[in-house]
């Protein structure tokens, strides 16, 4: 290994040249790039000579640096930190040969053989976490030289395939209320259509279930009933088939302190034991003992040559609509999510056809200022390369939806073209960093902006990939570019990383439900520092209680000039901390109750060389928007449009791109999915009104409170994830809330409300008055009580309501709360007072009901308000 190719220039026909080279000047020639040398890699198949010229790698190097446009953006400060840096690309290599060779001694040693067995393995699994658990039982028995191993979705298998097999292993996902998940449906009615004897095709099997005990409740009738009911009730058809069956169905349980893991692992060494799979000299997954297992995810990022992955093979792929397995874990970080539209994914699969794939970009804002033009030019992009529809995201973010596989890379260079990017928009790293566009303290909110731009350029990956991917800049030798990622290393972050700025009295970022939160001091309309936050996060898992919503802690002031550094420094803290085992428990509100404040703080000054500061007075009054017409200190004025669920579509795009082409100032995207027309001068003022006039659209102030401060992601037909509707539904669900507010005078109270799809929570539902979390089609969790201010967490009101059972309770608390409210009381404020449900005032009694329990925690404000 780390062999030198020989040059033709020294060989034996050319001794004078060998002789002047070996007597002293080989350094030289090579450091000129007159003589390059090539090394051997051996996992590459292909190509194992690959280019290692110090000289070119500089220059190559320069090259890329000047002339991608982005790099040049994400770099003006970059402020690295060089104890961050990660290991040359020599000694990468020697690390990868020593462990190939150890692999190649320890199969030696081990005399193993291969297994003369057929393996094949089904899984059915909508989030993911069935494929993963499948593909490790791949890996496994392919370590273990067994002859034949395929891994499949279930759909893809026919009794009669399954019977060219020795065995068969199935696992299976729980979907909505013991349902196939989606990729196993049809497999499953074709089981269940087919004779006993077809049946028996199978030669023998084994069947693993992931469930949750408590989905439906801790102890209920329904959670027993649905637990890893697709998994029962095809182990039990197969055994009255007279199919013989290896060993007992296994469980995997999400209540457990290992999740599915550890049944998993119990379940996979019991079926190669009963297969005779004798186990190989070395083998371990990770963790003591063996019993860890290092989650797919983090595999996949390892592997993926800082996100590079196969993505150019993927996208050169014209026989499919979809990118690789790994690819969309990996596309991520380029701001890409692969889609299927799943109100037609059943028909399709049932013809035998591919799933209707597309993907959604998503293209981050720092600060959500942007201008006329770059607006415009994801209108024209929605049109001409999505689904005609332009999303705002609760991140101050545009999102385009729609997009096939061979319109991804030039959707992606036209927004580049705008001196836009969406690198790091999604993925395990920092995302958007949103501010508050606040017209009150326009002076101040300058300054928050030029920080929050400043911010998310230095927490930007450095990885070129994105350019050589999507851009063009293409690395013309091999290997030759070393890759650094000063802040990030190759395995980047955990699990994502949110950061939010908020300027008071206005929370309109929700600060408190991200990792990372700056919280701005004013005084006397100068900005002195900010109060950081951390720990805040939404996402959840339903039934598991190990999982919880959470808001941020104060962690300490810092003044302007530290702001950057100290935020450097919680991500570093975070990665190096940050569980990356268990996924659920990978964001940094868990690592930091694991860890505790002390230590954290601990951590964060230790590396960034000083103490932070005591916080200072601070207070919030709501995290709406203020709709309508506002005039800033410099004198020009502000317009917000109320956009429902931040969709624009149908007449309404049109009209904003009518408005948005006659206007001269710029736009700010608000993390609450409508948008502001600022820095309208007092001249151009009675324009714009005119065509706002025009299209309707200066009477949204029109709308009631509730409309006004409702919420919801996008959910179905789209998201993977989404348990139930969401962005199509919660408009229909707030007419019918609002005739229930007007029989008690209440159309324009200004009451949250957020629906989410699933309980990750993307619309921020946990700190709304009233939430709706989905749990299967039509049947949501309803929460109540989060703060006006996004102070408080909400809490569980009703489990697995349907839309009528929603009206039924909400119209006897809304007759109480016209009745009995105190004056200027909030809807959350009363329903805690009247203890129709107790307030949340630490994230790890989010699932306590008890009103006690939850009272007895000290808030730093002394209130039922986390925070004022």
């Amino acid at each position: 290994t780390g062999a030198t190719a020989s040059s033709p220039a020294s060989s034996s026909t050319t001794p004078a040249s060998t002789t002047t080279i070996a007597s002293g000047h080989h350094a030289t020639a090579v450091e000129q790039g007159l003589w390059p040398l090539y090394r051997w890699d051996p996992r590459l198949t292909e190509q194992p000579f690959q280019l290692d010229s110090p000289k070119l790698r500089e220059d190559i190097d320069a090259f890329v640096q000047r002339s991608s446009h982005l790099s040049l953006l994400s770099h003006r400060e970059p402020q690295l930190n060089p104890a961050y840096h990660g290991d040359s690309l020599e000694s990468g290599i020697a690390q990868a040969h020593e462990a190939l060779e150890q692999q190649r001694l320890q199969l030696q040693a081990s005399g193993q053989a291969q297994v003369d067995l057929a393996l094949l393995i089904a899984y059915a699994s909508d989030g993911g976490n069935g494929k993963a658990m499948a593909q490790q039982l791949e890996r496994k028995t392919r370590r273990r030289r067994v002859r034949r191993v395929e891994c499949m979705e279930a759909n893809a298998c026919t009794l009669e395939y399954l019977g060219e097999f020795d065995a068969v292993a199935f696992v299976l996902s729980t979907a909505g209320q013991g349902e196939m998940c989606a990729n196993g449906k049809h497999f499953w009615s074709a089981v269940l259509a087919a004779s006993p004897e077809a049946r028996r095709q199978i030669k023998s099997f084994a069947v693993f279930g992931l469930g949750d005990s408590a989905y439906w409740g801790a102890g209920t009738a329904d959670s027993a009933r649905y637990f890893c009911k697709p998994a029962r009730d095809l182990d039990q058809l197969l055994q009255d088939s007279g199919a013989r069956r290896l060993l007992e169905v296994g469980l995997g349980d999400d209540q457990h302190n290992n999740g599915y893991q550890g049944a998993f692992a119990s379940f996979t060494e019991a079926l190669l034991d009963e297969l005779e799979v004798p186990a190989v000299a070395g083998e371990d997954d990770g963790g003591a003992g063996g019993s860890a297992v290092v989650m797919v995810d983090e595999d996949v990022k390892r592997a993926s040559n800082y996100l590079r992955g196969n993505l150019l093979e993927s996208l050169a792929d014209e026989t499919t609509g979809t990118i690789l397995p790994e690819d969309t874990k990996v596309s991520k970080f380029h701001g890409i999510y692969q889609q299927d539209d799943r109100d037609v994914r059943d028909q399709l699969v049932q013809a035998g056809q591919e799933r209707a794939y597309s993907f959604m970009i998503r293209v981050g804002i720092p600060g959500g200022v942007c201008t006329p033009e770059q607006y415009l030019a994801m209108s024209r992009l929605a049109n001409t390369h999505a689904n005609g529809h332009l999303k705002l995201t609760t991140r101050q973010a545009f999102q385009l939806h729609g997009v096939i596989k061979k319109r991804l890379k030039p959707t992606i260079q036209e927004i580049n073209r705008a001196l836009m990017d969406t690198l790091a928009a999604c993925g395990d790293v920092c995302r958007n960093v949103i501010a508050n566009p606040n017209p009150y303290q326009t002076a101040v909110h300058a300054e928050v902006l030029e920080f929050a731009r400043r911010l998310s350029a230095h927490l930007k990956p450095r990885t070129q990939a994105y350019h050589e991917i999507w851009l063009d800049k293409k690395v013309v030798a091999g290997h030759a570019n070393t890759e650094v990622e000063p802040l990030y290393g190759p395995s980047y972050l955990p699990r994502k990383f949110k950061v939010a700025i908020a300027v008071p009295p206005m929370n309109d970022v929700d600060v408190f439900a991200h990792c990372l939160g700056y919280i701005a001091i004013v005084v006397n309309d100068r900005l002195l520092g900010y109060n950081v936050t951390v720990g805040g996060g939404m996402g959840m898992t339903h039934g598991n209680k190990k999982t919880y919503p959470r808001l941020s802690d104060v962690l300490g002031f810092v003044t302007p000039e530290q702001a950057v550094l100290v935020g450097e420094a919680v991500m570093v803290v975070q990665r190096e901390h940050g569980d990356r085992v268990n996924r659920k428990h990978a964001r940094l509100k868990y690592t930091l109750e694991d860890l505790g404040m002390e230590r954290f703080r601990s951590e964060v000054e230790q590396r960034t060389g000083f103490k932070l500061g005591a916080a200072r007075p601070f207070r919030f009054e709501s995290n709406s928007d203020r709709f309508g017409w506002t005039e800033d200190v410099d004198g020009k004025f502000t317009f917000t449009l109320f956009i429902e669920n931040g969709r624009i579509r149908d007449a309404l795009k049109p009209a904003l791109d009518e408005i948005v082409a006659a206007h001269t100032g710029d736009l700010r995207l608000t993390a609450n999915q409508n948008m502001m027309l600022g820095g309208i001068t007092a001249t151009a003022r009675p324009a714009i009104e005119a065509l706002l006039c025009k299209h309707g659209l200066l009477q949204q102030q029109d709308l009631s409170g509730l409309r006004l401060n409702s919420m919801a992601c996008v959910a179905l037909p789209t998201c993977g994830l989404a348990m139930a509707e969401s962005e199509r539904y919660l408009p229909s669900l707030v007419s019918k809330i609002e005739a229930l507010l007007e029989a008690h005078q209440l159309r324009d109270e200004p009451i949250t409300v957020r629906m989410s799809g699933c309980p990750n929570g993307c619309s921020r539902p946990y700190v709304a008055e009233i939430a709706f979390v989905g749990k299967a089609p039509g049947s949501y969790n309803m929460y109540l009580g989060g703060g006006l201010a996004g102070n408080r967490l909400a809490k569980l009101y009703r489990d697995g309501v349907n839309e009528s059972q929603i009206l039924a309770l909400l119209q006897p608390i809304l007759a109480d709360f016209a009745a009995h409210r105190e004056p200027r009381e909030r809807f959350g404020d009363f329903v805690v007072r009247r203890g129709i449900v107790a307030p949340t005032l630490a994230g790890n009694l989010f699932h306590e009901l008890s009103n006690d329990v939850n009272r007895a925690v000290q808030t730093p404000s002394g209130t039922l308000d986390i925070y004022w």
